[in-house]
């Protein structure tokens, strides 16, 4: 007789998924303050950049909370206020934007099928 299929620890993979996502936005988000920098007259955008790189580094060890999660898609509507400061945070919106959208999809399908 086969295993049974799906997930040993869904909650496990979906905080998984969510911070592969922050983490790689963050890193990215270091990688932009040097372009930023040398652009020059852009000191709150690498303001924004490095305070929005902390906030996702933490937001990985927090998603086990919910409140981490809408933390999360408030980090990418600052992306996209950001774009005030330099267009290219509204670029980094676009990108991360419906990455974040389908993480919280893949959330809520995975609990949405989650055994009690």
């Amino acid at each position: 007789m086969s295993a049974p299929a799906g997930l040993k620890n869904p909650s496990a993979a979906v905080r998984g998924v969510g911070s592969a996502g922050l983490a790689v936005e963050g890193i990215v988000l270091l990688l932009a303050l040097l372009p930023l920098a040398k652009l020059g007259h852009a000191t709150g955008a690498i303001w924004l950049c490095g305070v929005l790189a902390v906030v996702c580094f933490l937001l990985c060890g927090l998603l086990k909370h919910s409140w981490a999660w809408v933390a999360g898609l408030l980090v990418q509507v600052a992306l996209f206020g950001g774009g005030f400061l330099h267009w290219s945070l509204i670029a980094l919106g676009v990108v991360f934007g419906p990455a974040w959208l389908y993480a919280l999809y893949v959330r809520r399908s995975v609990y949405a099928n989650k055994p009690d």
